[in-house]
């Protein structure tokens, strides 16, 4: 059969991809290297059986307020968020937490001397995210709302340290300490306090969901709604070369810079070439799936209501962690994001039993077992998690890249994403999503607006190619 594009790579940029491409009448084939689909979004019983487990994504509230995936009709594929009363949580030596909840005056009382401060900071953010979401989470480009824009890029530009001065308390700075250490980077670089601010907009605006029965949930609907398109999908096929493909007017690679080259290195541009050879990876992860007896055993009772917990204390203590792993050490205690999905899912772990999923930040390409380290900080904060281990499963960088080869070194994000290449990922052209040779993208999170499951990279770069090779416009997208 003759497709008019391809894409290669079943993750949730690619599945965002082939949906455009097909949505627009063209005949779409996605090729995927494993047996199974979703990349990032899978789940699996990694522990012991009937324990169900995400392999790599957990909490998704960037799919949930996704200005392309709100566009789907992923429901009628069965898709459901399950949206806990508290979105994150961030534990304190002293036995406190404090708390993201949907509503920004409760939140922000519950930050006494500092509600002041956080409302002034959050408040005309979250009002004018629908304007501007489609902005933020796009290439560089003029914005629809400047005013706004230019709002939310003064904050979000700065360094987390430095715009968490604006707080007075431990409890105040170490929250958005742990919110801007999904940057996965130093907190003293521009630009960490963006992810930061985003996260903390979708709490205030739809909370932090987790689908039901787990991350495959979101690909399955991906999937199965890119079929009744009239969509084609080969599994087990891992493209090694351009020559291994069908004729295709267009072909968009969900891959970042190291497999590219290895593609189809020989038919790109030497400049191009020498620029994706310059592209920079981050920092790796480290992480650990547990099968449990009982929930954990949070002291702050307020760990209870949230599917996400940081463990990190505080704002000094995340930033020197962060700074040293940068460095390639291996911090005695780790900043670690913990996600407990059993406690609202009960399809994730037999009656009365549960699962929690963690990592932490690693060098690049470390080899090094952090799973003592890890559960340390849970027992730090959860006196007794360890009594109630039955089972645990653990990745390293080098497993996390040989499961998918997106994560180099173990990196999840497809790239550092400081200000070096925020604009320029993964190189300095017109469109990041155009190769050097005509019909072939890159849609991965290797290109802007970098990690995380909201489909947009796959979204903008289906768009352009939509553009250039059929004279096509995309989708809009949802504004509201």
């Amino acid at each position: 059969m003759k497709y008019d594009a391809v894409v290669v790579g079943s993750g949730p940029n690619g599945l965002a991809a082939a949906i455009v491409l097909q949505q627009a009448g063209l005949q779409v084939l996605l090729l995927e290297g494993k047996d199974e689909l979703g990349g990032g979004l899978r789940t699996a019983e990694l522990t012991l059986p009937g324990f169900r487990h995400d392999i790599c994504s957990a909490i998704h509230p960037l799919a949930a307020a996704s200005p392309y995936l709100q566009t789907l009709p992923l429901a009628q594929y069965g898709l459901e968020y399950i949206t806990p009363p508290v979105a994150a949580a961030h534990p304190f030596d002293n036995g406190t937490a404090a708390t993201v909840v949907n509503s920004l005056d409760a939140t922000a009382r519950s930050l006494g001397p500092d509600a002041r401060a956080y409302e002034q900071l959050m408040r005309p953010l979250v009002a004018q995210w629908p304007g501007i979401a489609p902005d933020v989470l796009a290439p560089l480009q003029l914005p629809r709302h400047p005013l706004d824009m230019a709002q939310f890029g003064l904050s979000a530009l700065q360094p987390a340290t430095l715009l968490a001065r604006r707080f007075q308390t431990m409890e105040a700075r170490g929250l958005f300490a742990g919110m801007a250490a999904h940057a996965i980077q130093p907190l003293e670089n521009l630009t960490t306090s963006a992810i930061g601010l985003v996260l903390l907009i979708a709490a205030h605006r739809q909370g932090w969901p987790l689908p039901k029965g787990g991350s495959q949930s979101i690909a399955d609907a991906l999937v199965a709604h890119f079929r009744a398109l009239g969509g084609h999908v080969q599994t087990g096929t891992m493209v090694k070369s351009l020559s291994e493909l069908p004729e295709a007017r267009a072909v968009l690679f969900d891959v970042t810079p190291a497999q590219i080259l290895r593609i189809a290195g020989h038919s790109l541009s030497a400049v191009y070439q020498w620029q994706l050879r310059r592209y920079r990876y981050g920092m790796g992860v480290f992480k650990v799936d547990w099968a449990l007896a009982a929930p954990i055993p949070f002291t702050a009772p307020e760990c209870a209501d949230t599917a996400t917990v940081h463990l990190g204390n505080t704002l000094e203590e995340i930033a020197a962690g962060e700074k040293a792993t940068s460095r390639g050490q291996h911090p005695e205690r780790p900043f670690v994001l913990l996600a407990q999905q059993s406690r609202f899912d009960p399809t994730r772990a037999p009656a009365g039993q549960h699962t929690a999923w963690a990592y932490c930040h690693v060098p690049h390409g470390s080899r090094q077992d952090m799973t003592q380290a890890i559960e340390q900080q849970v027992e730090r904060f959860a006196p007794g998690f360890r009594d109630r281990i039955l089972g645990r499963h653990t990745f390293d960088t080098a497993q996390m890249e040989a499961y998918n080869p997106n994560y180099v070194g173990g990196d999840i994000n497809g790239g550092r994403l400081d200000i070096g290449q925020l604009f320029t990922r993964p190189a300095l052209r017109a469109s990041p999503y155009r190769t050097s040779r005509r019909g072939l993208y890159l849609c991965s999170s290797a290109t802007p607006p970098g990690g995380g499951v909201h489909g947009m990279c796959g979204y903008h770069a289906a768009s352009r190619a939509l553009r250039d090779i059929f004279g096509l416009q995309p989708p809009p997208l949802h504004r509201g």
